[in-house]
């Protein structure tokens, strides 16, 4: 049976920078991924600056790839009131397929095994962990990281709260040619959901939606929906009306949820939105998974090396630290993103940020974090 130190479940953002992490710590790591790399996934595509100083501690610079430099942020409403302001700390743009695939190439680099499978079941017994996979691979290790997504065959098999509920939200993406700003990122609100639009390192558009499942199933077809509910606001029709589209069709997912998670489970550290997800109207997911797997691979490596001497210590502390650093944007973003849903309060909500404008970069601030600390 192979042994590792470290077995990550799940090859996301959160997934490859804790392997990258762990690697260069030299801990044997090995991250299981059930897809091949690169692929594009339903994603926003906007990566707050908040976690640039780590990414380049890491050894990745999005830039050296063509990401997008991104300082302004615009937002409709679904009856065409828009307001703009500066990002407080900027970001960029880039797409998973590329951004997924540079992470994996340099976890290869820093000596991370990497396995495509499938992981089934994941067991605790003995101060370690025995990993079973879909090609019935046994595998053990000494930690397990669960980095699988917002939704997977293990949060079934662990029976966990949020799983049990079923989910109304379904989400959409697209990339498309066309004219838009490098260095803006929107937000535009149609009855029933948002849909964010930023350029990715290719000029490619990135157009990626979140709807209501009911709202959706009244029409015949995403074609349809579209035409009949986001063409409503001004400014998606246009995206969508002036650009060529630059996938065969949409990607799509359901079930998506925003319920509250446990960082820890069985004794697995959760990261990335296996640990919980922020409202895609707050923008700022793909920064919250690379943060996370900063917080779990610094704990793991004092585990490792004796500083943190009991599991028990080093689950309670990634829970403190996870809950001190996400629980508050965590629940803004709910607050934010219940509020803006309302189409009736939406307009009015608008109105009173375009009467007070400074409060746009502190409604930012409560959902976005500070650079990262990098030792």
């Amino acid at each position: 049976m192979q042994q590792f130190d470290v077995i990550i479940v799940g090859g996301g953002l959160a997934g490859l920078a804790s392997a990258i992490h762990l690697s260069q710590a030299k801990f044997k790591v090995l991250l299981i991924e059930k897809n091949a790399y690169p692929k594009h996934k339903v994603c926003g595509e906007y990566i707050s600056n908040e976690v640039l100083p780590y990414l380049n501690a890491l050894g990745f610079n999005p830039y050296d790839f063509g990401a997008k430099r991104i300082s302004k942020f615009e937002l409709t409403t679904h009856n065409n009131k828009k307001i703009e302001a500066k990002l407080p700390l900027g970001g960029f743009g880039m797409s998973r397929y590329e951004m997924d695939y540079q992470l994996y190439q340099l976890a290869l680099k820093d000596g991370a095994l990497v396995l495509q499978d499938l992981v089934v079941d994941v067991i605790f017994n003995a101060n370690a962990f025995i990993v079973e996979t879909k090609s019935n691979q046994i595998l053990r290790s000494k930690i397990v990281i669960g980095a699988f997504g917002k939704r997977s065959n293990l949060d079934v098999q662990f029976q966990r709260d949020f799983i049990k509920k079923k989910s109304p939200y379904l989400g959409v993406k697209i990339h498309v040619s066309g004219k838009f700003p490098n260095d803006k990122v929107a937000l535009h609100n149609f009855k029933g959901g948002y849909c964010g639009v930023s350029k990715v390192e290719n000029n490619h558009i990135n157009l990626c939606y979140i709807t209501n499942f009911e709202a959706f199933k009244k029409h015949k077809d995403i074609k349809a929906f579209q035409e009949d509910v986001l063409f409503k606001n001004s400014e998606l029709k246009a995206v969508f009306k002036n650009s060529k589209p630059e996938f065969e069709k949409p990607l799509t997912i359901s079930q998506i949820s925003f319920k509250t998670k446990s960082p820890v489970e069985n004794h697995i550290l959760m990261c990335g939105d296996t640990a919980g997800m922020i409202h895609p109207l707050c923008g700022n997911g793909m920064a919250m998974a690379i943060r996370s797997a900063q917080l779990a691979s610094d704990l793991i490596i004092a585990y490792l090396q004796k500083k943190i001497t009991t599991r028990l210590e080093l689950e309670k502390e990634y829970s403190k630290r996870w809950q001190s650093t996400f629980s508050l944007r965590l629940k803004a973003g709910h607050t934010i993103a219940h509020l803006f849903r309302q189409d009736w309060l939406a307009p009015k909500l608008l109105m009173l940020l375009r009467w007070f404008p400074f409060l746009i970069p502190q409604i930012i601030k409560m959902t976005h974090g500070k650079p990262m600390q990098v030792k």
